[in-house]
């Protein structure tokens, strides 16, 4: 919980000092905060939203994303080394306010029932396949959505850190046992556990945006005019 906080605290200021004394040629800080804000806004909120309406969602997206992308390099850096999304606890009210504004921004659009009818029947579809078809849609658009980004952002920085742990305890309890081929095999599970904090590195990365994405994505397809 220390480390949400932290990590709240360190995207604010941030963007703070980055846009504290904005210019039109920016210097070094502004042109790092705007190239974040320009990825966030351009490449997930417009591509997926559309140009109409998406201004509205940006600044949630780009909190999210730089909220995610913190909490996950903790998981890299000396003495904290704790991924805070390794806790599914964490992830889930993200989840769910991901899930509660996409869904807002249908009921928005096309009112309660309307929305109901544009997320659970496909455009174009009629006839008794839909006694098959909107159930299914239902629990892909309005329940499983929500549990697969849980699981999805869980299940990487979990498995990550286990694995950062595997490699550092156990090439350090080899190292410690005396035995010179245990020693050797202890020194290569250290040099695969920095070769594994790199790709991690990019896993990290990857997993704030495809969150990020995804939830861009669902708000898109919420104010969509078909499905």
């Amino acid at each position: 919980m220390v480390l949400l906080v932290l990590s709240a605290v360190l995207v604010f200021g941030f963007f703070y000092a980055a846009s504290r004394s904005a210019s039109l040629v920016p210097g070094r800080l502004q042109y790092a905060g705007e190239m974040v804000y320009g990825f966030v806004r351009n490449n997930m909120a417009r591509d997926n939203i559309g140009s109409e309406h998406y201004m509205k969602f940006v600044p949630y997206l780009f909190t999210l994303f730089t909220f995610i992308l913190v909490n996950n390099y903790y998981g890299v850096i000396p003495f904290l080394q704790f991924p805070s999304f390794s806790r599914i606890g964490f992830i889930v009210p993200l989840a769910l306010l991901s899930w509660g504004i996409y869904v807002g921004a249908g009921i928005w659009k096309h009112g309660p029932l309307g929305y109901l009818k544009h997320a659970t029947m496909p455009g174009g579809v009629k006839g008794p396949i839909l006694l098959l078809l909107v159930p299914l849609e239902f629990f892909s658009n309005i329940i499983i959505r929500p549990v697969t980004l849980t699981l999805r952002l869980f299940g990487n920085m979990f498995a990550g850190h286990l694995l950062l742990i595997l490699f550092a305890t156990g090439g350090a309890a080899l190292l410690a046992s005396g035995n010179v081929l245990y020693g050797a095999v202890g020194v290569l599970s250290f040099g695969l556990g920095i070769g594994v904090s790199f790709l991690e590195m990019l896993v990290m990365f990857l997993q704030a945006y495809v969150f990020t994405l995804l939830s861009s994505m669902y708000i898109g397809e919420a104010l969509a005019d078909e499905h």
